[in-house]
């Protein structure tokens, strides 16, 4: 059992000071995955690495049940991403009054959604896909919201290297064609 791990355990045990203790543990790769998403971010977002850290640290000490070091970072990366869509929806709604814009796939790194729209877009094809290919879906979401690499997402998410590539190029086509607009009959 891992030192975050058994962290954890403490954390959902009730113990007062575990929290404490897991934050200088985590931190560092939060604090990467973190920098990871605000590079791919607009250069004058509110938010930064260190901000976003630390709300999505915020939102995961609590009530949430985590099983092991690999949860605890999925969840991670599911809190980023959760933090940096609300702040792009409360941004379109106060600046823009809506109207999603479509975009090529191709053209635009998956991982970098250049505006708010885009990045709506994604989550919100992101999110269907979810409902048909929950795997996948995660697999997505690590490499997309959480930075990791593919190697990376797949042991975080126990998956082999070489699933994990397939799975990628699978979610990758159907997100294209889903926000494209481009399905065959």
């Amino acid at each position: 059992m891992t030192d975050v791990t058994r962290i954890l355990s403490a954390i959902e045990q009730g113990d007062p000071h575990a929290a404490e203790q897991l934050l200088p543990l985590v931190y560092d790769e939060l604090r990467h995955l973190a920098a990871a998403r605000m590079a791919a971010e607009r250069p004058d977002h509110t938010l930064d690495a260190t901000a976003l850290v630390h709300e999505a640290y915020l939102r995961l000490v609590g009530d949430q049940h985590f099983e092991n070091r690999r949860h605890f970072f999925a969840a991670a990366a599911e809190a980023m991403r959760r933090i940096l869509i609300e702040n792009a929806r409360r941004r379109r709604r106060q600046k823009r009054g809506g109207g999603l814009e479509r975009f090529d796939l191709d053209a635009t790194p998956l991982a970098a959604p250049e505006n708010d729209e885009r990045l709506l877009a994604l989550d919100t094809a992101l999110d269907r896909f979810a409902a048909i290919e929950p795997l996948k879906a995660e697999l997505l979401k690590l490499r997309s919201f959480g930075g990791l690499s593919l190697d990376e997402a797949a042991a975080t998410l126990g998956i082999s290297p070489s699933t994990a590539d397939r799975w990628w190029a699978y979610a990758r086509a159907w997100l294209r064609v889903e926000i494209s607009g481009e399905k065959s009959e």
